[in-house]
């Protein structure tokens, strides 16, 4: 017999035990990647946000517990308007609200009119709304395709009669899922004068964007400038906490699997004593012994992290239509979260075999063979 195939021929004569171990080694692997895939889409969903239009970064409020929830004021983006390095600042207003159950997350975004281009919106169809207008507005183009509006018709938004006079693009998801309107009118709405959520900077050519992000940020030190993902932890702290959840999550997933592992093995060990010491005396060397214990816990390793994976998209396709995720959990399958589980499954592995594998390997022969 090869040595393959011993290996698992030794896994298959012991199913009940490889079964129930690679079971609970699945479920880790699910929850390894479905926090994974959660907490990575969540963070795309948010940084999005962030990133909707063409700036060169954003400024929010700092450590907020949701960047929805930020609050900058105007007064505050009149005073950065006249650094000389800066080329434009757009205040914008992010209003979400419950549309219906299918869309309990849907986003107004309140932009003054004059400076929608420098926000990098591209008006497709029809017309940008008016300044002072409070019952016009304009819909993203995924928004408009979903719903069939096009320009003339009215929307019920939060409550409000809107006719639609534009269809509007802007390359992002979550603004092109959207609606935007006067940002006066959202303000007024949403009894926030003088308020925006967010504000958008478009440095000069040459600028030094570094140096103007630290004299911002020394000018207003409540405020907190976004220009990458690994900035994103300051103005959000329900993700960072997210984030910090999902690595104590793999963390125990590693700690339950490679325990499920030794136990396993140390009594695929202890039962096979005899064996290893035949196999020792008929001329196996240790290194063959070992490779083999650990061989056998890699073959249930990896089965079970095949049907853990496999579990993870139905438990991500089941998250999606959870009323509180609807709307926000677009999944994003990062090759980091499939890495992650795949060393963790190895971490499993090898954390777990490796005493029980040395242990059958420096038995000796015939103390192993009297074993009863």
């Amino acid at each position: 017999m090869y040595f393959a195939e011993l290996v698992f021929h030794n896994v298959y004569t012991r199913k009940t035990r490889s079964l129930l171990t690679g079971l609970a080694i699945a479920v880790s692997i699910m929850t390894v990647v479905t926090m994974g895939v959660l907490t990575n889409s969540l963070r795309q969903s948010a940084i999005s946000i962030l990133r909707t239009g063409t700036a060169d970064f954003s400024i929010a409020q700092k450590d907020v517990s949701d960047v929805i929830y930020s609050a900058v004021d105007e007064e505050d983006l009149t005073a950065i308007r006249s650094d000389p390095g800066v080329e434009s600042v757009v205040g914008v207003l992010v209003a979400p609200f419950k549309l219906d159950d299918n869309h309990p997350f849907f986003l107004q975004i309140g932009v003054p009119p004059d400076e929608l281009t420098q926000f990098g919106v591209d008006v497709v169809a029809g017309r940008a709304y008016g300044a002072t207008v409070s019952n016009e507005t304009m819909l993203g183009y995924r928004t408009a395709r979903e719903f069939r509006k096009s320009v003339g018709d009215h929307m019920m938004l939060n409550g409000n009669d809107y006719e639609i006079v534009g269809i509007y693009s802007t390359g992002q998801v979550f603004g092109d899922s959207a609606s935007m309107l006067p940002l006066v009118t959202l303000q007024a709405n949403e009894r926030k004068p003088g308020t925006v959520t967010l504000a958008f900077v478009k440095t000069k050519p040459d600028t030094d964007i570094e140096a103007l992000r630290a004299r911002i940020e020394h000018d207003n030190p409540q405020l907190a400038t976004v220009r990458t993902e690994s900035d994103f932890g300051r103005v959000d702290r329900n993700l960072e906490l997210l984030s910090a959840a999902n690595t104590g999550v793999s963390a125990l997933a590693l700690v339950i699997g490679a325990v499920t592992v030794l136990n396993m093995m140390v009594l695929s060990v202890f039962e096979r004593t005899r064996e290893f010491g035949v196999l020792r005396a008929i001329g196996w060397s240790r290194r063959r012994i070992l490779l083999e214990v650990m061989g056998e816990a890699f073959v249930v390793t990896l089965g079970g992290a095949v049907v853990g994976v496999a579990a993870a998209f139905v438990s991500i396709r089941l998250l999606r239509d959870v009323e509180a995720l609807r709307g926000l959990f677009n999944p994003v399958y990062g090759a980091d979260v499939f890495l992650r589980a795949l060393l963790i499954t190895f971490g499993m592995a090898g954390f777990g075999a490796f005493y029980p594998a040395a242990r059958a390997a420096l038995l000796r022969p015939l103390a192993a063979i009297r074993h009863e």
